[in-house]
């Protein structure tokens, strides 16, 4: 295992971002307030660059590479998001990306990725490792990997999200967001113990991929077996990550799960209330959130809207569902 980042590590990630990430906004809606009986803030990660949280990990950990390394370029491997944060920071920032992507992975992603410039290696995620193909690339090319989650730079990247949160108004007696591979929510819980330490840290995960649930009631990482599709693709994660485990698992006080048709709920909710598009994914918090899960003794809280990369018929079938 890699050195498990720190606070200081967030704090580093903050100053590498400036000038580069967007401070996205905190968003509120009387109705939905009304709806939950709390006084609920998103931030909206949706409107960060290419649509998603992903931008700040992939930036900070490629702006943290050596010019030997750049030249060399990345690989990384991903099912969206984090293929078009890599691909993003790799234009801003002169490195050749080669991204590992399913074959059916999102239509609007892959060609968000394409658009930076980036060049897409396809695998079938039922039969084919994801994490060979590109450890194969990275060893024939001599790329560094860039991993979307356990990584201690990708994690820091993603605690910036937090430091944003210590420092906005009001003071949040909670905050929940999605739940992949844990490295968002492990960002943010590092920033937050040190800058907001009152504040409760929850996830939200689909309802068949409920890996850090079990985790978390079992005290042990645990892997789910069977793998059924769902459309929230840019979090069926199959097991916590390593690295964002060591953090998550002190950090969570509760896991909730979520079914498709929820989050499809839920991104209809946040187009009229908010104003804003989210996928499927990334409209997990908050679905866990208009479910009404989070304790009756959290009265502020703080949700993460994680990603806004939509197929055109997945966004319409929401709104019109």
């Amino acid at each position: 295992m890699t050195h498990i980042p720190t606070y200081e590590d967030v704090a580093k990630a903050v100053k590498r971002l400036d000038g580069h990430a967007v401070r996205t906004p905190l968003l509120r809606s009387d109705a939905i307030d009304a709806r939950v009986g709390k006084q609920v803030w998103f931030k909206a990660e949706c409107l960060q660059k290419k649509k998603a949280f992903k931008y700040r990990g992939a930036f900070n950990r490629l702006s943290a590479m050596t010019v030997e390394e750049r030249a060399g370029g990345v690989v990384a491997f991903s099912s969206g998001n984090h293929a078009q944060g890599v691909s993003c920071a790799a234009k801003e920032l002169g490195i050749d990306a080669i991204i590992v992507m399913p074959t059916d992975a999102p239509r609007v992603k892959v060609d968000g990725v394409l658009a930076d410039g980036a060049t897409i290696v396809t695998y079938d995620r039922l039969t084919e490792s994801r994490e060979e193909i590109a450890a194969n690339i990275a060893k024939k090319d001599g790329r560094v990997l860039v991993p979307s989650y356990d990584d201690p730079y990708v994690i820091s990247g993603q605690g910036t999200i937090g430091v944003e949160l210590a420092e906005a108004e009001p003071d949040f007696d909670a905050m929940i967001t999605c739940l992949g591979g844990g490295g968002m929510c492990a960002g943010i819980s590092l920033a937050l113990q040190e800058l907001s330490p009152k504040t409760r840290i929850f996830g939200a995960e689909p309802t068949d991929y409920n890996d850090h649930q079990m985790s978390l009631r079992t005290g042990k990482r645990m892997r789910i077996t069977d793998t059924p599709a769902t459309l929230c693709d840019a979090i069926m994660t199959p097991m916590p990550g390593e690295l964002p485990w060591v953090i998550n698992g002190q950090s969570l006080e509760n896991v909730y799960t979520v079914s498709d048709q929820e989050c499809l709920q839920a991104i209809r909710v946040a187009h009229e209330e908010l104003g804003v598009t989210l996928e499927p994914g990334g409209a997990a918090a908050i679905a866990a959130t208009l479910g009404r899960n989070l304790p009756d003794d959290v009265k502020t809280v703080a949700v993460i809207l994680s990603g806004g990369n939509v197929d055109p018929d997945i966004l319409e079938r929401a709104l019109n569902g």
